[in-house]
């Protein structure tokens, strides 16, 4: 693995927190209004995986979207815990480990 790739790696664990309830969080930046859905990305410079949905950030039409397409990816139930109301969010996931987490978001932004 490239030097570059390390240090992607490296970020992408760091945006994967684990409480002391044992509970997951992953810190995302959404971009509403897209034409597709899914996760698109990691920002290096932010720290956070990238979703776009395409439902409008009107009356929390993008975090239902936002909560419905991480749901699908990880197979488990996603809330949004912090920034209702900003494209910078922090979401639970329920019933998988951070090791786990990490290792599904590899394999989906390195294809």
């Amino acid at each position: 693995m490239c030097h570059r790739c390390v240090g992607y790696f490296v970020g992408l664990a760091a945006c994967v927190q684990t409480t002391l309830e044992g509970a997951v969080l992953i810190e995302i930046e959404v971009q509403p209004g897209a034409s597709r859905q899914g996760i698109i990305g990691f920002n290096e410079w932010r720290g956070r995986i990238q979703v776009a949905v395409k439902a409008e950030a009107q009356k929390g039409k993008a975090n239902h979207a936002v909560c419905n397409v991480l749901t699908k990816i990880f197979s488990a139930p996603v809330t949004v815990v912090a920034g209702h109301t900003t494209r910078q969010k922090k979401v639970s996931i329920e019933g998988l480990t951070s090791v786990e987490i990490v290792a599904i978001l590899e394999g989906l932004l390195e294809s």
